[in-house]
């Protein structure tokens, strides 16, 4: 079992003849993710990577069958509609891979997305990768990168860094902790799954026995995750480490979502709160592959 891709999952690609289009669906294709269609107006007839390209998500659903997750490489201004189509066609997941998309347009995405019951990734993510599974966007870069740097096993990770979710899932596997999954919820202030959406998931999934979660400042969501710790709605190991220490209130740390307001969203705050409900919280990043080793080997 995985969370969210399989090798069962049937995949779209919108904006899948432009040149990030191109070249992630080459990766998500060799590393066998199971991509069926893309789609981009005006392009109907031509394939991609022997992928058939429709000029609409209903006009690709009508032609393969039933689509459970499209991956969204369109320019930000278009990234609304390129959702809002996919959700209305009955898609329920659509990973948004591109950044700069406006704050309202994301807020009538996640509207959409209640009303229709669909999720959303992102915006401004990598991805996801499930290990030997198959990925959704741009996480290794290339197949071959990606099933070398990768090694299966039992933790996930979530982060709200793209370069951080690799950095882990690369250097836990060169100490032999194998992966399961690797989310990356977005940067951006407001997205789709954040970490504690995630963590539900991982808590219902039997291939993964531990969490690693990269949480920055600003926002709550690392907090809620020690709310679930709490409720007793996450039961398995986190460890985690936090980034921002030095940001003062005010400041953007990295990521237009990792923003102190006022008391809110503290690195003080969320490390405390976290070890409080019996979190692992390393105070150095490069701390994160010795710990999470030795508490896996436990398990």
């Amino acid at each position: 079992m995985a969370i969210l891709i399989d090798k069962n999952k049937r995949v779209l690609v919108q904006g899948i003849t432009g040149r990030e289009g191109r070249a992630r669906t080459r990766l998500m294709v060799e590393y066998g993710t199971n991509v069926i269609a893309g789609c981009t107006p005006g392009k109907k007839g031509e394939k991609v990577e022997n992928i058939p390209v429709f000029n609409t998500v209903e006009e690709a659903k009508e032609e393969v069958g039933d689509i459970d997750i499209s991956v969204i490489f369109v320019p930000a201004p278009l990234v609304k509609n390129a959702a809002l189509e996919a959700m209305y066609a009955g898609v329920k997941l659509v990973v948004i891979i591109p950044d700069r998309v406006p704050i309202y347009d994301v807020l009538e995405i996640e509207k959409v997305s209640r009303i229709t019951g669909a999720r959303f990734i992102g915006p401004n993510t990598l991805g996801i990768l499930s290990v030997e599974n198959g990925v959704l966007g741009m996480i290794g870069g290339r197949a071959a990168t990606a099933s070398t740097w990768f090694k299966k096993g039992n933790v996930g990770v979530t982060s709200r860094s793209g370069g951080i979710t690799t950095s882990i899932g690369y250097y836990l596997s060169r100490v032999g902790v194998g992966l399961s999954t690797l989310v990356h919820v977005g940067g951006d202030a407001i997205v789709g799954m954040p970490h504690p959406e995630v963590i539900k998931l991982f808590e219902k999934d039997d291939d993964t026995n531990a969490v690693v979660m990269f949480g920055e400042i600003g926002s709550s969501q690392e907090e809620q995750v020690a709310d679930l710790i709490e409720s007793g709605e996450f039961t398995k190991p986190l460890i985690s480490f936090i980034g921002g220490k030095a940001a003062k209130k005010g400041t953007r740390f990295s990521h237009a979502g990792a923003i102190i307001e006022g008391d809110r969203g503290s690195h003080e705050g969320k490390v405390k709160r976290l070890r409080e409900v019996g979190a692992t919280v390393v105070d150095s990043f490069d701390d994160l592959w010795e710990t999470t080793r030795k508490i896996v080997g436990k398990l």
